[in-house]
């Protein structure tokens, strides 16, 4: 499988610098509304402790990479432009954010947790994070809300007892990968009757705002925690029930930047998401305090964050599971390589499914697996668990 996490949030609120510090790459970065036009496409890592150690190997990864028994996993990061208030009625970028949004598997929304910048990206003071959170779920409930409609209208302008209304409602939101069984259980979840006529409008938008719950997860970047404003908003918002089904992750997407950046001068030893780092090169008075500072925040706060909210997003929001493909009779491949690949499989993924997954001439000749730890058999619909090492035997 391969996963694209949507980096999302209002102008200038450090979005583009959380994209450069988790790609390395450089996009254009800057305090004024739409830095970023077009959506910029990277390559992130996420962090899985590799398997070869388990069985005494060494990997050789075919793709990213691996430190200290520590494996970074490669997955796409897209950083997308447009989002300002009305961006569902169109306004600014809105049909083409929108579009490019529904593209990503799950979200990280990076908010301003220092209250610096209005609901425009304008430079302010004070200004409550808790209005941006709203403010982007909101815009996607009102999105979501839209299609339903459609949907309601095309079952009731059919004879609507040729079709159910889950089914065609289903189709309606096709784009956003979910079906008619899933639909219904929504629906049902919520105390509500398969009669769209018995709805209200409270009803529609409570049900639109579930179906995007679960078809856009989301993780919430709290971005310049390393400012006492922003720590004080973290208490106040993390503690309000009324955002108990999102996860915060505490950021400071310029200190991740600047400690990669070192890092890539020679300056510090330091492992993406770590909470610490070393100083290995030669550096300014001025140099070295900032470092020290940005030490005191990562020893707080278990890292600078950009790492860990790629990784809620995909291994907390989706329940993302990394299966390594092996053998029972050791790890390497034909060409010597040991445990070269890591896949990312949705949570409950089957042994068959994880074969498809590898090649899909494999999945069409699969006959069984073999569970490489515990060197038994496994059967098509047997659920892999998170790094599990897992041979297909297959007739192609």
């Amino acid at each position: 499988m391969s996963y694209k996490v949507g980096l999302v949030g209002k102008p200038s609120v450090g979005k583009s610098t959380f994209f450069n510090a988790a790609t390395m790459n450089d996009v254009p970065e800057g305090a004024y509304p739409f830095t970023t036009i077009d959506p910029a496409v990277g390559e992130a890592y996420v962090r899985v402790d590799c398997a070869a150690p388990d069985f005494g190997e060494t990997c050789t990864p075919s793709t990213g990479f691996c430190e200290d028994g520590v494996r970074f996993v490669p997955t796409k990061l897209v950083d997308v432009a447009g989002l300002i208030p009305g961006a569902h009625e169109g306004n600014g970028l809105g049909n083409q954010f929108l579009t490019d949004l529904n593209e990503a598997d799950v979200l990280v929304h990076v908010v301003d947790f220092s209250g610096t910048t209005d609901i425009e990206g304008e430079r302010t003071e004070g200004h409550d994070p808790r209005e941006d959170i709203d403010f982007l779920e909101d815009e996607l409930d009102q999105w979501y809300l839209g299609i339903l409609e459609k949907g309601i209208e095309r079952y009731e302008s059919q004879h609507m007892a040729e079709t159910e209304l889950e089914t065609e409602l289903a189709e309606q939101l096709s784009a956003f990968r979910t079906n008619a069984d899933e639909i219904k259980q929504v629906i049902l979840s919520l105390g509500l009757e398969l009669d769209a006529d018995e709805w209200d409008a409270a009803d529609r938008t409570e049900l639109a705002r579930e179906i995007r719950k679960r078809t856009k997860p989301m993780v919430v970047a709290a971005n310049k925690m390393d400012t006492p404003e922003a720590q004080a908003n973290w208490d106040e918002i993390t503690a309000d029930d009324d955002y108990d089904h999102l996860e915060f992750v505490p950021v400071s997407a310029h200190a991740e930047k600047a400690l990669k950046q070192a890092a890539e001068d020679g300056v510090v030893d330091y492992r993406p998401g770590d909470d610490d780092f070393e100083i290995t090169g030669d550096v300014s008075d001025e140099q070295a305090a900032g470092l020290e500072a940005i030490r005191e925040f990562v020893a707080e706060y278990g890292g600078a964050g950009v790492q860990r909210a790629v990784e809620a997003a995909l291994f907390d929001a989706l329940g993302v599971n990394p299966v390594f493909p092996g053998s029972a009779n050791g790890l390497g491949t034909a060409d010597g390589r040991v445990l070269p690949d890591v896949f990312l499989l949705p949570e409950g993924a089957t042994a068959e499914e994880f074969a498809y997954a590898v090649h899909s001439d494999i999945g069409d000749g699969f006959l069984h697996a073999k569970d490489c730890r515990a060197n038994r058999q496994i059967a098509a619909d047997h659920e892999l668990a998170p790094r599990d090492v897992v041979e297909i035997v297959s007739t192609n």
